[in-house]
């Protein structure tokens, strides 16, 4: 059995939740970790703070034996295979190429806007 320390926790694949604030701000947490959480000014600001969070809510759950919940295995590949019609692949394809992002790119990105 493997031992589970500190390391082993960092390293695993956590679920982080980052919302922007009406006031532009991040809010960011550890979908896991109940009450991990933090802000910051920027994305980047937000991120790099949830991680001292994690780090402080793993710490402090280690030397008090609590049960730290582990992120589930993603059932999910990120593949997803979709019949569409012949025209509707034309006009997606001339519109990447017009917009110079690849084909996945503009499906990706036009999916995730639509996601809230």
């Amino acid at each position: 059995m493997r031992n589970k320390n500190l390391k082993y926790y960092l390293n695993l694949d956590y679920t982080i939740r980052l919302k922007q604030n009406v006031d532009g701000s991040y809010f960011v947490e550890i979908e896991e970790l109940p009450g991990c959480m933090s802000e910051g000014d920027t994305k980047m600001d937000a991120l790099k703070m949830i991680e001292d969070a994690k780090k402080a809510w793993l710490e402090v759950a280690l030397a008090r034996k609590i049960n730290i919940p582990e992120p589930e295995k993603d059932e999910f590949s990120g593949k997803l295979n979709v019949r569409m019609p012949k025209f509707l692949h034309r006009k997606l394809s001339y519109k990447s190429k017009q917009e110079g992002v690849s084909l996945n790119t503009l499906i990706s990105t036009t999916l995730a806007s639509t996601i809230r």
